[in-house]
């Protein structure tokens, strides 16, 4: 998505660590005309896959996934960073380290959302390590849910979970490819 790309170029900020600031349209000030196309772009992308529900983690992926779901026409559920008095009964967990926070977090997401019959995909603002990622692969494997895809905002292309991914068969799909970042330059996949 070339837009993705341009708008990095002029709001994005590099920072040390690998670590690429745009909250100033994505994840803290949210542009909503932009989101809302970008919304329409993931709804382009994975029209023909016959989604049934959307699947983030909270916090930075549920704007995002919350426009897709409006575009798609699917609710969106999200996994909660930890279990609170409000998730009760049953769930499914996995095991989630933070590369932002350099945290683990056990996130939870309640059996009564979760199931068999979804078709889900899975929606994030960033790919770096994937491990959150593989965090809501867990838990639609442990729903016996079937994994129809990945859109992400924001693909940290020189950690490499995105080809990894791609080579178990998964659609993984970037609004920006970043080949390489610094403070003077970053370099989208072409």
């Amino acid at each position: 998505m070339r837009l993705m790309e341009e708008k990095i170029l002029r709001e994005g900020e590099v920072l040390p660590g690998d670590i690429l600031k745009v909250g100033s349209f994505l994840n803290q000030n949210i542009d909503t005309e932009f989101l809302g196309q970008m919304a329409e772009e993931i709804a382009r992308l994975f029209a023909d896959k016959g989604v049934t529900k959307i699947l983030t983690i909270e916090a930075s992926g549920i704007a995002i996934a919350a426009a897709a779901g409006m575009s798609m026409g699917v609710p969106v559920l999200f996994a909660k960073k930890h279990r609170t008095s409000n998730v009760d009964g049953s769930v499914y967990s996995s095991v989630v380290h933070s590369f932002t926070h350099n945290e683990d977090y056990n996130v939870v997401v309640s059996r009564d959302y979760l199931n068999a019959d979804d078709r889900v995909l899975l929606v994030d603002d960033f790919l770096a390590s994937g491990n959150a990622l593989r965090g809501l692969i867990d838990l639609c494997n442990q729903a016996g849910a079937t994994l129809v895809g990945v859109a992400v905002a924001v693909e940290k292309c020189f950690s490499g979970a995105g080809d990894v991914f791609r080579a178990q068969g998964i659609q993984v799909e970037s609004l920006a490819a970043i080949e390489s970042m610094s403070e003077d330059e970053i370099v989208f996949r072409a």
